[in-house]
């Protein structure tokens, strides 16, 4: 059988990466390997600590800190957002998803806090970008992969507030824009940035310490370049000094992180202990991670965004596996995938870990080989354990 340094090397040998670092894990058993380079054509080897732009694998903590202000009763899980974000107290709906953007009608209920967990509010992407209100989005709902394209927090939900929903609240799953709007909502309701409130509810509880919405000069070296694909090979889309040498203007609750393999673990691992650290702080209860890794979806809610779900359900901030598509497909498997190359995932049933960090984008739902390589290998890594 191949080991994993053997399954990820095998896509930088071929050109899929210039290089990759891929953590497994389950109980005291840990598989760590770190192949090619940093950046592509250059000379500094990956590391275990590299660090990479996590893109939408930030979605499951921006869920996670929107939950514990929950459980502070700051806010109610059912309660309306708009005490808070005021800008989407009086949304409209196009009347038909097919309608134009100027036929319309009220929201037929405010939209709670469940509504942005669940990412079932009526903002977001669908699987039919052609659609008017979908169309009408994308000069709001900016590339993640771009964190300094993005205006101040308020001037962009002005711009979203202007824009109407796709669907009635809590009748459909679209993707992406719900994570931007918890962001938000933890900043409105907490009275803390969003970096500052991560940095001190998760990150500094659980040794996160390299996990962060920018990175310092004295990380830099460790900070890897992100590429897009082209049709003579890898196109330098962002580099060390790039987008996130400075802090945003707006920290991105969808996809602003950065951040090595073994933080991400460190969060999974809260998560497989019910919302426990290593020292015995509870920062989530056992409810609260129930409801991250439970799919709230329906079939009727799910066909408007399938094309992103590939058949799964969503919980709050990530995918649940509900059907055992492919072997890496465990009922109840939560993660998510990033759009920089990224993808992280755990199971709870069996307390197994697996994320895959790389350095170049992906602009399609559908994953491509090298994370299909990395999640067969992981379910045989599952599976032995």
């Amino acid at each position: 059988m191949s080991t994993l340094r053997e399954v990820l090397q095998a896509h930088v040998d071929d050109g899929g990466v210039p290089g990759a670092v891929g953590l497994l894990a389950r109980g005291d058993r840990v598989e760590i390997s770190a192949v090619g380079l940093a950046h592509a054509g250059g000379t500094v080897p990956m590391a275990a600590d590299s660090l990479f732009r996590w893109a939408s694998i930030t979605k499951p903590l921006t869920a996670a800190a929107l939950l514990m202000l929950v459980e502070d009763e700051v806010l109610g899980l059912h309660d309306p957002i708009a005490p808070w974000l005021h800008e989407l107290a009086h949304p409209m709906v196009v009347r038909t998803p097919d309608s134009p953007i100027d036929e319309v009608v009220p929201a037929h209920r405010p939209i709670t806090v469940f509504d942005l967990l669940s990412s079932q509010a009526g903002y977001g992407w669908a699987s039919d970008f052609e659609l008017p209100a979908v169309q009408a989005l994308f000069p709001v709902q900016r590339d993640g992969r771009e964190p300094q394209s993005y205006p101040s927090r308020d001037a962009w939900l002005r711009e979203l507030a202007a824009v109407p929903m796709l669907a009635q609240p809590g009748t459909a799953w679209l993707y992406d824009t719900c994570s931007v709007l918890q962001g938000a909502l933890i900043e409105r309701a907490s009275g803390r940035t969003l970096p500052e409130f991560l940095a001190e509810r998760i990150f500094e509880p659980l040794g996160m310490s390299d996990t962060g919405f920018s990175v310092p000069d004295a990380k830099r070296d460790r900070f890897t370049s992100y590429y897009r694909r082209s049709a003579t090979g890898f196109e330098l889309a962002d580099g060390p000094d790039g987008q996130w040498s400075t802090p945003p203007e707006f920290a991105l609750g969808h996809g602003g992180l950065v951040g090595t393999a073994d933080d991400w673990l460190r969060f999974a691992r809260l998560l497989l202990a019910d919302g426990v650290t290593p020292d015995g702080r509870k920062l989530l209860s056992a409810n609260s991670v129930r409801l991250m890794t439970t799919d709230h979806t329906t079939p009727s809610t799910r066909a408007y965004g399938d094309l992103f779900l590939g058949g799964q359900g969503w919980g709050f901030g990530g995918t649940v596996d509900i059907a055992t598509i492919e072997p890496w497909n465990v009922p109840g498997r939560y993660g998510w995938v990033g759009g920089t190359g990224t993808c992280a995932y755990l199971v709870p049933s069996t307390g197994s870990v697996a994320i895959l960090l790389t350095q170049v984008g992906v602009d399609s739902p559908v994953p491509d080989t090298t994370m299909r390589d990395f999640w067969r290998y992981a379910a045989t890594f599952d599976a032995s354990a």
